[in-house]
Parts: C-alpha cells; sequence; structure tokens
C-alpha cells in the first residue's frame, strides 16, 4: 500500500470524493462503510442524497447519521489522507444545534438504560416461587 503525502495548502484539491473525505475526516472507519452509509441514505449534502463520488467542497453542509447519532457539519478542509483526530477535527465544524441534540439524546439513552438492572444470576429456588406466586395473582 502507498502511502500519499499530506498536500499543502497550495495543492490541496478543489474538491474531494465525499466517501473519501467522511474517512479522512474520521466519520467511518473504513472507506468501505462511508461508501455504505452513502448509498444507504444516511448521508446529506445541501439536504440532497448524494453518491459516494460526489465531491465535496469546502463550506457544504453534510447531514451524516451513524448509528443513533446524527452530525450536521460545514466543510471546513479537504484531505484525502487520514491523519489523526486532531487534524481531522479541523476539517470539519458541526452547528451548535446539532451538537446540543446529539447531547441531549446521548443523554436520554443513559437515562432509559438506568432504571433496570438485568440480575446478575438466576433467581433462587425462593425467588422463582415468589416470580410463580406473582404470576398467579396477575391471572386471579
Amino acid at each position: 500500500m502507498t502511502r500519499h503525502p499530506a498536500p499543502t495548502p497550495e495543492e490541496s484539491p478543489a474538491s474531494v470524493r465525499l466517501d473519501l473525505w467522511l474517512w479522512a475526516a474520521r466519520f467511518f472507519k473504513t472507506r468501505a462503510l462511508a461508501k455504505q452509509a452513502i448509498e444507504t441514505g444516511k448521508i446529506e449534502i445541501g439536504g440532497q442524497r448524494a453518491k459516494p463520488a460526489r465531491g465535496v467542497r469546502v463550506a457544504d453542509a453534510i447531514r451524516i447519521s451513524r448509528g443513533e447519532e446524527c452530525f450536521e457539519v460545514e466543510v471546513l478542509g479537504l484531505s484525502v489522507v487520514r491523519g489523526p483526530a486532531s487534524i481531522a477535527q479541523g476539517l470539519y465544524s458541526e452547528s451548535e444545534a446539532s451538537r446540543l441534540r446529539r447531547e441531549s439524546a446521548r443523554a436520554e439513552r443513559a437515562a432509559e438504560r438506568a432504571g433496570y438492572r438485568a440480575p446478575e444470576t438466576r433467581p433462587d429456588k425462593r425467588a422463582r416461587r415468589l416470580i410463580r406466586a406473582l404470576g398467579d395473582i396477575d391471572a386471579a
């Protein structure tokens, strides 16, 4: 596999493939995952579905749905190489509204999980009898 040197500002391209930019900006671990997300409609540029080879330009607005999270970002820079996370975060800026929505959704999911805890072991004989007895109450 050949490594490409990072482009200098005067060499940086006018546009970069969408799947390549999503991979370089570290939204997806591989280009194949980025391409799959694009093809399944989880990525929108300017409110429209895109194809993996569509060119991304500076100032484009991209909406990225990844799992339960949804990012709304503006492209600040272009890159064809996957660098460190600190550099990748400089390629885009997430809108404040998008960040607040993601954080509130994450807090809601954590609150939903906090209420129920699955038992660590099987119920013993006494607990099984109590469970069965409670079931009889509901049937009556």
